[in-house]
C-alpha cells in the first residue's frame, strides 16, 4: 500500500470511528420505548410563576397514532416526594388533561402518567418549574471549607506524580495519538485514564472529562483531538481502565457495589476525597504535557462528572472554563428538609435509617456542589432538562443559583438523565470557542 493509501484508509477508519461513535450516543442517550406518553405541562417554556396553575397534557400514541391501553392512572407530586393526589385518567382519542395544580415555593411539580398494553405497563413524565431561579440550597457550609481543601492539595502537592504513560498505537490515527496513562494520587493510590493527543507541531488546549457514576472501562476521545485538543478521561476508582467488561461488572456488584457512602462518617477518610483530589492531580498531569499550550484548559462531564467538573474547576484555578451536564451530588440534604435532594439520594428511603447521622451531615458538608458553586470562580457552561428522575433539578438548581461566576444555561425541558446530541453540540461548540480564543 502506498504512503497516500495508507493516509486515506486513516483518515477514512477515522471517520467511521466518529460516525459510529456520534450514532452510539445518540442511541444510548435519547430513551424511547414501545408506548409513548407524552405528558407536557401547558405553557411552552414549562415555567410558572408560584401560586400559577398548571395543567398536564397527556397523549398516548403507538407509533405516533392512539391506541387501545389499560389501566391509565396518573400521579402528581413534587419531584421525589409522596404524591399530591393520583387517580385513574380517561383517554379520549389518546389524549387527556390532569386537573389544575400549583406550588407555594420554588421547585418541580411533577405528573407521571401510566398505562398498560399487551399486559406490560409503560410510564412518561412531565415536570413543571415552579420560579427555579429562586430555589436556595439546604446544605450548609462548614466555617473550614476552604482550610479543609486547601491542607488536602497541600497533601496532594507532596505526593510525586510518577505519570506511566502506553501508546496505543493500535488506537492512535493518523491525526491522533492515544496513550494509557496512570499517576499518583493520595493514600498510595493511582488515577488511571485515556490520553489523546492532536499530532503535528504547535501547542494545543487541553480538556480533562471527568465521568459519571459507576464502574467501567473508558475508551478515550478522539473526536475532540481530532478537532484540535489534547483530552484526557480519566475513571475515578483507583483502577486500570482497560480490563475486561467482567472485571468491572464484578465491581460494581461486589467490592465497589454502594461507593457513594464508604466512610461518610469521616470527612478526611469519605470515599469522594480520593477521588477530588485525584481530579486535581489529573490537572497536574495535564498541564505538565510538553504539548499543552500552557494556558487553555477546560473540564467537562455530566451527572457525577457535571459536579466533578465544578468541584475540580472550583479547586483548582487552572481550569478556565467547565462544561457540567445536571450535576450530582449537589444538595444532598434536601431530603432532610422536605424535598427532593441530589444523587445519591443519601438521605432517601432505607438510606436515611443508616445515615441520617451528625457525622455524615457533617462530612458531605465537605463535598457537596453547593459549596463549591458558592467559592467558584470559573465561567461555565450547563445543560439539562427537567424530567430528571436521576439528578432532580431542584438540587442542580441549588447549586446553579449559587455560582457567582460567568454562566450559560442551555435548558430543554422534556430531557431527563440524557441529552439531545444539540446539547452536546453546544456544549463542545461553547467550551472550544473559549478553549481557542
Amino acid at each position: 500500500m502506498t504512503q497516500l493509501a495508507q493516509k486515506i484508509q486513516n483518515l477514512f477508519l477515522l471517520l467511521i470511528f466518529l460516525a459510529v461513535s456520534y450514532s452510539h450516543e445518540a442511541i444510548a442517550q435519547i430513551p424511547r420505548q414501545y408506548l409513548d406518553i407524552s405528558v407536557s405541562p401547558d405553557k411552552p417554556d414549562w415555567k410558572y410563576k408560584v401560586g400559577e396553575k398548571v395543567e398536564f397534557i397527556v397523549s398516548v400514541t403507538q407509533s405516533g397514532r392512539p391506541v387501545a391501553v389499560e389501566n391509565v392512572r396518573f400521579v402528581v407530586k413534587e419531584e421525589k416526594m409522596e404524591p399530591i393526589k393520583e387517580g385513574p385518567l380517561q383517554l379520549s382519542e389518546g389524549k387527556a388533561t390532569v386537573p389544575s395544580f400549583t406550588m407555594k415555593n420554588p421547585g418541580f411539580l411533577r405528573c407521571e402518567v401510566f398505562a398498560t398494553i399487551d399486559g406490560k405497563e409503560y410510564r412518561g413524565l412531565g415536570t413543571a418549574a415552579f420560579e427555579p431561579e429562586n430555589i436556595k440550597p439546604t446544605v450548609k457550609m462548614p466555617t473550614d471549607f476552604e482550610a479543609f481543601w486547601t491542607a488536602g492539595k497541600s497533601e496532594l502537592a507532596k505526593i510525586p506524580m510518577d505519570p506511566k504513560m502506553i501508546h496505543m498505537a493500535e488506537k492512535s490515527t493518523e491525526l491522533v495519538d492515544v496513550y494509557h496513562v496512570n499517576f499518583q494520587n493520595i493514600k498510595n493510590s493511582r488515577v488511571y485514564g485515556v490520553l489523546t493527543v492532536p499530532k503535528g507541531a504547535g501547542k494545543f488546549p487541553a480538556i480533562l472529562l471527568v465521568p459519571g457514576a459507576g464502574i467501567r472501562p473508558y475508551s478515550g476521545d478522539i473526536g475532540k483531538a481530532a478537532r484540535g485538543a489534547i483530552t484526557l478521561q480519566i475513571g475515578i476508582h483507583g483502577i486500570p481502565i482497560d480490563m475486561p467488561l467482567d472485571v468491572y461488572n464484578n465491581l460494581s456488584a461486589g467490592a465497589l457495589s454502594g461507593y457513594p457512602t464508604f466512610n461518610i462518617s469521616d470527612k478526611d477518610l469519605y470515599y469522594y476525597k480520593r477521588v477530588y483530589l485525584g481530579c486535581v492531580r489529573a490537572v497536574d498531569f495535564l498541564v505538565s504535557l510538553p504539548q499543552y499550550d500552557g494556558e487553555n484548559l477546560g473540564i467537562q462531564g455530566g451527572s457525577q462528572g457535571g459536579a466533578l467538573s465544578i468541584t475540580t474547576a472550583a479547586l483548582d484555578s487552572r481550569i478556565k472554563y467547565l462544561a457540567a451536564f445536571y450535576p450530582a451530588l449537589s444538595d444532598m440534604t434536601g431530603y432532610l428538609n422536605g424535598r427532593a435532594g441530589g444523587w445519591p439520594h443519601i438521605f432517601a428511603g432505607n438510606n436515611l435509617t443508616y445515615y441520617n447521622n451528625p457525622k455524615a451531615i457533617e462530612t458531605l458538608g465537605y463535598y457537596d456542589v453547593v459549596n463549591f458553586a458558592r467559592i467558584l470562580k470559573t465561567p461555565g457552561f450547563y445543560s439539562w432538562g427537567f424530567n430528571d428522575d436521576t439528578c432532580p433539578p431542584t438540587s442542580f438548581y441549588s447549586a446553579y443559583n449559587e455560582v457567582k461566576a460567568p454562566k450559560e444555561v442551555f435548558v430543554v425541558p422534556e430531557t431527563g438523565h440524557w441529552t439531545y446530541p444539540e446539547q452536546g453540540k453546544k456544549a463542545d461548540d461553547w467550551l472550544f470557542g473559549k478553549l481557542k480564543k
